[in-house]
């Protein structure tokens, strides 16, 4: 296939606000893919070659559109895959200047509209709504199966990039061979959010409710003596954590696959700041060190698979005995099963009283849907805090010069598979924060203007917020009212983000309670 015709889905697919039209355009592109094509189209289509980053920055990509573009398209996606193949191989003295001229001779062959392309592709820009589920549900048209099937699939695999090619060659049969395998990481199940306590039971019943840890999600894997300790990104960070490794390997299991969460805890028991818990996970170079200073405990709270058995599709219920069965009372996150508003008020409040953020609300009948922002779990705060992305940062003044002060923050829109603006804020940052998100920042800088840098929308900040209020100065038509960072969360995806829609939900129900 020609890389034009993929370039021209791309634009039909961000042209269009219909998620059917989307669905559409891509499956009739991916109908016609070579099997030896459907990694790369796929890879392309999400915004993320196979070959990941390759060491091509904004600038270098800035000097090679100046090649003049091609008349005629001739490059196939094979093409260019070979090309990023050998770009991530170069390496060692020169390779820059290397790269750059081989930057210079693909930008040749391409024409404008395959530059620009080529150029969000590989700057991680590609914005073009395909994602939220959008490909996925198109892979499956365009393989004639169930959607539930294949998104099972990928979740298994670690990726939709993992499993296209099965679907659309191999059919049912092939996906049906994925299986969670101990050592594989998968992606962890996500919460949506309730106004509080008592709609969180109004929307659940009878349900499980669990101490919210403001600590590092992990899932800890077991097989024989084997122990493997993954980020919620699905970051190996065994090495980083021997004494979650020492527990697990402790647990009276053969092979299992459990989720919870790593935190550091002061002296008295409460919680460090996630930042400070963080910090074992950022370095690899004096471990134990680090461990004598800022030991970790682990607190788990769900068994995804055990003893050559896997429990994604189980009950909560049961996946929750299970792992009262085999773990211990230390090693698990504090829960509560009740349907009683008042018990689970005053859980709410014990669980801000030992410093944590607030209360997890499961469904005690849903299966684990790994990957998705399930309605079968729930998260309950005080503070209304939202997960938003940086679109820009401004150059501070005063004390805070030299530093990128005020955050310009967006929402997800899945719908435009880009962002809408909310506002901004400099509010809640330290002197500590604002060191680190400036050197983070300029990494992701894509141009700049007076005061204000552009930044590829890739760090997640959660902020705090009193309120949502209209406004016509924001796209969105909405801003947050006293927004302010309460962390950064580089463990967070920008594709993790909270949505413009949810925005809308909760502007919504204030101008309910304001009528």
């Amino acid at each position: 296939m020609q890389l034009t015709e993929l370039v021209l889905t791309s634009a039909a697919v961000a042209a269009t606000r219909a998620r059917s039209a989307k669905q559409a355009s891509l499956a009739e592109l991916l109908a016609r893919l070579a099997p030896d094509e459907v990694e790369i189209a796929i890879g392309f289509l999400e915004g993320a070659p196979r070959q990941g980053r390759i060491g091509v920055g904004w600038a270098a990509l800035e000097a090679a559109r100046e090649t003049p573009a091609a008349a005629k398209a001739s490059l196939s996606l094979k093409d260019v895959d070979l090309a990023l193949d050998a770009f991530a191989a170069l390496r060692g003295p020169g390779s820059a200047a290397r790269r750059q001229q081989a930057l210079e001779i693909l930008f040749s062959q391409a024409t404008r509209e395959e530059q620009d392309f080529l150029t969000r592709l590989l700057l991680g820009e590609l914005r073009q709504g395909a994602l939220e589920g959008v490909l996925l549900e198109a892979v499956a048209k365009a393989a004639s199966l169930p959607a539930a099937d294949l998104r099972r699939a990928a979740m298994l695999a670690g990726s939709l990039r993992a499993v296209a090619g099965a679907a659309l060659t191999q059919g049912a049969d092939a996906l049906a061979a994925y299986r969670l395998r101990p050592m594989t990481p998968l992606q962890p199940m996500l919460a949506q959010s309730a106004e509080d306590v008592r709609d969180a039971l109004a929307r659940l019943g009878r349900a499980a409710l669990e101490w919210k840890l403001d600590g590092a999600r992990v899932q800890l894997h077991r097989e024989g003596d084997r122990v493997r300790v993954f980020t919620r990104r699905g970051n190996d960070v065994t090495e980083a954590v021997p004494e979650l490794v020492e527990r697990a390997r402790a647990l009276p299991v053969r092979t299992a696959v459990l989720d919870g969460e790593a935190i550091a805890l002061r002296p008295d028991g409460k919680p460090h700041p996630f930042q400070v818990t963080m910090r074992r996970f950022g370095r690899r170079l004096d471990v134990e060190a680090l461990r004598q200073e800022l030991p970790l405990s682990m607190q788990l709270f769900d068994c995804l698979h055990l003893d050559g058995e896997d429990w994604l599709a189980r009950p909560a219920a049961e996946r929750f005995q299970a792992l009262a069965a085999h773990v211990p009372e230390t090693l698990r996150v504090a829960r509560l099963v009740t349907d009683d508003a008042g018990e689970a008020d005053a859980f709410f409040e014990q669980a801000l009283a030992a410093g944590h953020e607030g209360l997890m609300a499961k469904s005690l009948d849903s299966p684990y849907e790994a990957g998705r922002r399930g309605a079968g779990w729930l998260k309950v705060k005080r503070a209304a805090t939202l997960d938003l992305v940086v679109l820009a940062a401004e150059w501070g003044s005063g004390r805070r010069r030299g530093w990128l002060s005020n955050l310009h923050l967006g929402a997800r829109d899945p719908a435009s598979g880009g962002f809408v603006m909310l506002g901004k804020t400099f509010k809640g940052l330290t002197d500590a924060m604002l060191a680190w998100q400036t050197e983070q920042l300029q990494r992701l800088a894509t141009s700049s203007e007076a005061h204000v840098v552009h930044v590829r929308p890739e760090l997640v900040v959660e902020i705090a917020f009193d309120g949502v209020q209209a406004s016509p100065h924001y796209p969105g038509g909405m801003a947050l009212r006293f927004a302010r960072v309460k962390a950064h969360r580089p463990d967070k995806l920008a594709a993790e983000a909270d949505t413009i829609e949810t925005v809308r939900a909760i502007f919504a129900r204030s101008h309910e309670t304001v009528k």
